[in-house]
């Protein structure tokens, strides 16, 4: 039995505690927070965890295996550090860490200690990117030409990262996880519209070294809530919108047929095909339980997780680049890695 202790009962952690509370062969023991009105309601739902407000104290105790947290990321290195050095398994809320050298410290910590470290990018975990990884893998689009989101709300707005940090590490930690392509330059533009603030507004584009490019449109400021992604290759074309209530992924057999021109050596012809429509069925699992379940089995039976300390790395790094192209105005920034290498290669 696993036991469980949690640093961070603020707006994701009491997620977290739920999918933990209830899934098999784990019990949390533990809870932190330095606010004692939200370890009171962290008391109240479940009698049974133990709370403090000194994290030292969870991370000290020998009875604890896995410590969670779910704090801003301006403090998961220290942290995660500390959990590690005393011999825990690690989960963080994404993103990994605030840059790609304490990444990589992590790493190293987690794998000279023969300890399971994982970042929770929890949208790799739901059945709809599931199946788009699927439909990507079984050459089902043909070659994959673009990946183009738009990832807006109203608020939240974070005080310690922008736009990017906290929306478009989601799409990726998608991208690193659907497509087979990598990613050599970024650029990114953005402002910040509250002063003193980070930038809230932000166009991120991604270039690959094949013939693939992403973009992705972020904003805090935003009168609705948007969620939709378009995925387009040469065959067949995805929709995918996580505010749908039951077809989250569409896919179109829509598309160009570029032909040469008999009568002209240097004319080619585009012809445009329309064919139908269908939506997946998709199994009605929360995405967080996935990813709690996945994290106990890797922990049970020594396996790497999906979303490893290697994955957090490859979208930290791709942040960090984000955000210097951003303060350069979109300056494209070239994504190496500590060897020279390019870093988003599939592992």
């Amino acid at each position: 039995m696993i036991q469980v202790g949690l640093i961070g009962y603020g707006y994701w952690g009491p997620n977290l505690v739920r999918n933990f509370f209830e899934a098999p062969d784990c019990q949390v023991a533990v809870v932190s927070d330095l606010r004692p009105d939200r370890l009171a309601r962290a008391a109240a739902r479940y009698p049974s965890i133990r709370t403090t407000v000194n994290h030292r104290e969870l991370i000290d105790d020998p009875g604890v295996d896995l410590v969670v947290i779910a704090t801003p990321v301006s403090t998961h290195f220290d942290l995660a550090m500390q959990a590690l050095r005393a011999g825990k398994h690690v989960l963080l809320e994404k993103p990994l860490a605030a840059n790609s050298e304490q990444g990589e410290q992590l790493i190293e910590e987690a794998e000279r200690r023969g300890l399971t470290l994982m970042v929770d990018h929890t949208f790799v975990y739901t059945s709809a990117v599931g199946k788009i990884r699927e439909l990507v893998a079984a050459g089902a689009l043909g070659d994959v030409y673009y990946y183009d989101s738009v990832r807006v709300n109203l608020g939240l707005f974070q005080h310690d990262v922008n736009v990017i940090w906290d929306l478009a590490v989601h799409d990726l930690a998608i991208l690193d996880y659907v497509v087979d392509a990598r990613p050599i330059a970024v650029s990114a533009t953005g402002i910040s519209n509250v002063p003193g603030k980070p930038e809230n507004i932000a166009y991120v584009t991604l270039f690959f070294a094949e013939n693939v490019i992403a973009h992705l449109h972020l904003n805090w400021l935003s009168p609705v809530k948007i969620r939709k992604t378009l995925i387009g290759g040469s065959q067949k074309m995805i929709v995918y919108d996580d505010l749908e209530a039951t077809e989250k992924v569409k896919v179109y057999d829509k598309g160009i047929t570029v032909t040469n021109n008999l009568e002209s050596f240097y004319q080619m012809l585009i012809g445009y095909r329309t064919g139908d429509m269908w939506a997946p069925n998709l199994p009605a699992s929360e995405a967080l339980q996935s990813e709690v379940q996945h994290l106990l089995h890797c922990i049970e039976h020594q396996q790497k997780p999906t979303t490893d300390g290697e994955a957090g790395l490859r979208v930290v790094r791709v942040l960090e680049a984000a955000s210097q192209s951003m303060k350069e105005r979109g300056r494209p920034v070239e994504l190496t890695g500590a060897k020279g290498a390019a870093v988003w290669s599939r592992s």
